[in-house]
């Protein structure tokens, strides 16, 4: 099953892919370092995303332990090819073209996606 997880779903995601599990608590107290949410609007979306099938509980005590069941990678690729589809018409290229075009890469960054072409140009099939 393919997910498209809101933004604020994918807020929680993030924070759960880093910490593998995590209360509802936990979660808040990272997602509430950097935005202004409430403990309760935390607790609905992460029930909301158990219902949904993206996140598994466990209880502990009197808490719930979450964790993800679905991946970043996959959630990434799903995400990365709607938008692609979306927005630029399938081409990867011109997402590429303009994603390049909007940040100034690294040396590092030019020299690991360079490698990352040249794999792709020797295994077409990867």
């Amino acid at each position: 099953m393919t997910y498209k997880p809101t933004s604020a779903e994918l807020e929680i995601l993030q924070v759960l892919w880093r910490a593998k599990s995590a209360s509802v608590r936990e979660v808040h107290e990272t997602l509430s370092v950097s935005k202004d949410t409430g403990y309760t609007t935390t607790l609905k979306l992460m029930q909301n995303m158990h219902a949904k099938g993206m996140l598994d509980r466990k209880e502990e005590g009197r808490s719930h332990i979450y964790h993800p069941l679905i991946s970043e990678s996959e959630t990434q690729n799903s995400l990365v090819k709607s938008f692609m589809g979306a927005t630029f018409g399938g081409s990867s290229k011109k997402l590429v073209m303009k994603a390049l075009g909007q940040s100034q890469p690294s040396k590092e960054e030019i020299i690991e996606i360079r490698k990352f072409l040249d794999q792709l140009e020797n295994n077409p099939n990867n």
